[in-house]
């Protein structure tokens, strides 16, 4: 069980700070939730206290963790389908793990096919989204500023 004040990972809205632990009424059943104040913006998630492990919501990894990944991501290898449904699958799977490695290896591979053809609509949402997801954690855990990480992990990613 988290606690208010707690650093934690929501898979498909990156991380946040848990702002406080509210009883609400849903579909007739009355259940406790967090609310997660994203660090991107000023959006807040309820989440189910009960459904975290279900959900993959997880601790924001540690400075050192985070150095290790931002090291780790100027080596990734980036192999995408050409089929564009399969890999936009491919994508949400590595999206929805909450591995900061699959996220990386998204915007990779997506910044790569941007470079050589472009990306649909649909995929330029992605590569946003997956961008925020890992940038949000690395803002947590690094404590720095938004446009510090957004900037090294750019850099980083284009290598």
């Amino acid at each position: 069980m988290y606690q208010v004040g707690d650093k934690v990972v929501h898979p498909m809205h990156g991380a946040g700070i848990i702002d406080s632990i509210v009883q609400r009424k849903v579909a007739g059943q009355t259940q406790d939730y967090y609310l997660l104040k994203l660090s991107a913006g000023s959006m807040m998630v309820m989440i189910p206290t009960g459904s975290t492990e279900e959900i993959g919501v997880r601790p924001v990894v540690t400075v050192d963790q985070a150095e290790d990944i931002l090291s780790a991501m100027e080596h990734l290898e980036v192999d995408m389908t050409q089929n564009w449904n399969r890999r936009y699958r491919e994508n949400m799977v590595r999206l929805k793990s909450g591995d900061l490695l699959e996220v990386a290896r998204v915007i990779k591979g997506l910044m790569a096919r941007e470079s050589q053809r472009g990306l649909s609509n649909g995929e330029r949402k992605m590569l946003h989204m997956a961008k925020q997801i890992l940038i949000s954690e690395l803002v947590l855990a690094q404590s720095l500023p938004y446009e510090t990480v957004e900037a090294s992990v750019d850099s980083v990613l284009r290598q």
